[in-house]
């Protein structure tokens, strides 16, 4: 009698206010088994690419798709189109990136009426976010309701930082009626870049502090003294912290008072331009990092003089996160600019030789999709470009937390 297939497989959803990021992964060997996408949902030029990792060639197709259930159908379609179907018996469970946990999660959780119930508490600390990951677990579970489905929160791995780090100086009270407080975002890239950091030097994560820049369209900072988060830039939203692609990072809160008051605007405009027209866009018209040195190159001031703003920010928290931690074994840049913007790495870490940091030039210079140091043999403390990988945390603790009842 045929044994039955192990179930081995997770699939990895994030959900977006109007996107679905995919990922199939098997957890035996970590392999991507697909990938895909779904942007633009519920308008008229909906696109879906799917990209099959076993030989086949990508396909897209669009048009309308009216939401997320039509949306999360049709990637069941192109999964089974390769013999990946959402019912097949190897699928062992469905991970959710979801964005705020709030201090209740701190692990990834296995989602019931009471999970889902927390989460929709969250949305007015997570209005753009928590939302749109609801809908699409809530598909997900229609779609496969026999099957696990997990939550894997960005702000699980900032829940070990001390009070000290966590808390406002703002009336207790108040903060606590209202859940305010610095909870941090970019929680799985943060965990698993500083694990692979760790990995890097031949050591295990409780041995080794690590100060992680996750250096994106948005962007942050930590500080993890041996596997655990004791600092993050980001705070009660993904506003604080770094310089942004379009948000403003840190800033004297009586800007938005003084806003309001002599400049007249609502609520709603502040929120805007702190959001979306501040950071590198609002500095120089740019929030594409490539572009901005494409002009510093051609003599721009208002792309340098961004750009400088950008680094003294990094600088800052290096610095700070430093003081933080007290010894630093290695510095870790990750995320679409950390991982391939040279100059930002360069100058990042200009003129903190006394603190033991150095980048050697070559090495800096070097492209590639591998972990890699770029500080010198010599240097005290390690540099390195680490390519994070948010989907395979996601899927690897999700494997760990309901596979043991598949194998």
């Amino acid at each position: 009698m045929r044994s039955a297939p192990l179930a081995s497989r997770v699939l990895v959803l994030n959900s977006g206010s109007s996107s679905v990021k995919y990922q199939l992964l098997d957890m035996r060997d970590n392999a991507r088994l697909a990938v895909g996408l779904v942007e633009r949902i519920g308008e008229e030029t909906s696109r879906l690419k799917h990209t099959p990792l076993a030989g086949g060639r990508s396909r897209e197709q669009t048009g309308p798709i009216a939401d997320h259930e039509a949306a999360l159908k049709a990637v069941a379609t192109e999964l089974a189109a390769d013999g990946l179907g959402l019912d097949s018996p190897e699928l062992a469970a469905i991970g959710h990136r979801v964005v705020h946990g709030g201090k209740f999660f701190t692990d990834p959780t296995v989602i019931d009426d009471a999970v889902l119930a927390e989460i929709e508490r969250l949305i007015p600390v997570a209005p753009l976010h928590n939302p749109a990951n609801l809908t699409g677990i809530r598909t997900a579970m229609a779609l496969r309701p026999d099957l696990p489905q997990v939550a894997v929160f960005d702000t699980a791995f900032h829940t070990t930082m001390p009070e000290s780090a966590a808390r406002y100086a703002i009336d207790v009270k108040t903060a606590d009626d209202h859940r305010i407080r610095r909870y941090g975002f970019h929680g799985t890239s943060h965990a698993y870049v500083s694990r692979a950091t760790a990995r890097l030097l031949g050591r295990a994560p409780e041995d080794v502090n690590v100060i992680v820049l996750h250096l994106g369209n948005g962007a942050s900072a930590s500080a993890v003294r041996n596997g655990r988060c004791v600092d993050t830039s980001m705070g009660l939203t993904p506003l604080e912290g770094l310089v942004m692609g379009t948000r403003s990072g840190d800033m004297d809160p009586a800007v938005i008072f003084h806003l309001m008051r002599v400049g007249g605007m609502s609520t709603d405009e502040i929120d805007t331009l702190l959001n979306k027209r501040s950071g590198l866009i609002g500095l120089c018209g740019d929030n594409d990092m490539r572009e901005i040195r494409r002009r510093i190159d051609e003599g721009d001031e208002q792309a340098r003089l961004a750009f400088d703003i950008y680094i003294h920010r990094l600088k800052k928290y290096i610095g700070a996160y430093y003081a933080v931690l007290g010894r630093v074994d290695a510095i870790a840049f990750t995320a679409g600019v950390g991982e391939n913007a040279a100059p930002v790495r360069e100058a990042a870490i200009a003129g903190l030789e006394e603190m033991g940091l150095a980048v050697d030039g070559d090495l800096n210079a070097v492209r590639s999709d591998e972990a890699r140091l770029i500080s010198p043999p010599d240097a005290r403390v390690a540099v390195a470009v680490v390519p994070t990988d948010e989907e395979l945390e996601i899927a690897t603790q999700t494997y760990a937390l309901v596979g043991k009842n598949h194998a």
